[in-house]
């Protein structure tokens, strides 16, 4: 199969060298210099439970060099999403599919406006990789689940091919006869902490420690439940409990969200596909988000003084 990652960061990479190796030819689309030069000149350094080792992998930042594909997997930053895809049409023929591992929700709308609803596909992964350095991951693919699905629920056969490719190079891949229901389990979760987390600065085990801010993540889940129910998503969980439970599960203490390491990094964060979603869905299905609006409201207010800060930074 002929594979492209739109969006070649740790985790694009965790999942694309496993492919390459697993004998898949797996293009590494990224928009980072450096990155995508290290990776050509010298291989991906990759870092797993096996040791340390170089995987040749085709790794390039124009997508024209890479042409059409069977199959292409987007991992780029929410924000970047419609951007990212408009700019990588050259990677799309006649039977392209168009697979999301995103966080979130509402990357399959944005998608499916640009290249039709019929090819795009949804997934949720476990798998989990950090960046050390250009062309240096850490890996973390074995025994890490990943769940792929078509949006209306059925059980195609180039659904089933995708999972027997990825299962062939060591990706333990399941088909769901209901990825939105996956999706939004794995949305509870990020709602549960993320802004949470990004509001305040605390650690996972800091936030664990405040009741007063585990009411309010419960609250901002009971929410997100309701626009579930409301939207007809069928979830795995019954009780806000579960999904706050969850949510720090196998986690060290010192973790921090990714929303706070965007914050911390100085970068925008993921915030308008977590509680965001939530929101829009409220809003669409007439659901009151009081908390999650509360909470996107804060973050945004963060990430705009963040943003003066920097201007304000560069000018002097």
């Amino acid at each position: 199969m002929k594979i492209a990652f739109l969006g070649a960061g740790a985790l694009g990479c965790a999942i694309g060298s496993a492919l390459t190796e697993g004998g898949h030819e797996t293009w590494l689309v990224d928009r980072f210099a450096a990155h995508v030069e290290a990776m050509c000149r010298d291989g991906l350094q990759v870092d797993d439970a096996n040791g340390s080792r170089r995987v040749k992998v085709r790794a390039t930042m124009n997508p024209a060099e890479v042409g059409p594909v069977d199959l292409v997997i987007v991992l780029v930053k929410s924000f970047h999403t419609d951007s990212a895809m408009r700019g990588a049409l050259a990677l799309v023929g006649p039977d392209t599919l168009v697979l999301s591992l995103q966080n979130g929700l509402g990357h399959e709308d944005v998608l499916s406006e640009i290249v039709g609803r019929e090819r795009v596909l949804a997934g949720k992964t476990y798998v989990g990789g950090v960046l050390k350095a250009p062309g240096h991951i850490e890996s973390g693919v074995s025994g890490k689940l990943t769940i792929i699905g078509e949006l209306d629920g059925q059980v195609t056969e180039r659904v089933r091919a995708i999972a027997d490719a990825f299962n062939s190079a060591g990706l333990t891949t399941t088909v769901s006869d209901n990825i939105l229901g996956t999706m939004w389990d794995k949305l509870l979760i990020n709602v549960a902490t993320g802004a949470i987390t990004g509001v305040t600065g605390l650690t996972y085990g800091q936030l664990y420690e405040e009741l007063v801010l585990k009411a309010t993540a419960l609250a901002a889940i009971e929410e997100a439940m309701a626009a579930a129910k409301a939207a007809g998503i069928r979830l795995s969980m019954t009780r806000a409990e579960e999904a706050w439970t969850l949510a720090a599960e196998g986690l060290p203490l010192a973790f921090k969200t990714s929303m706070l390491q965007s914050l911390e990094k100085g970068s925008v964060t993921e915030i308008d596909f977590i509680n965001g979603a939530v929101v829009r869905w409220g809003q669409r299905l007439g659901v009151p988000t009081p908390v999650n609006s509360t909470l996107v409201a804060c973050i945004k207010g963060i990430e705009r003084a963040m943003t003066d800060r920097q201007k304000a930074g560069a000018a002097a």
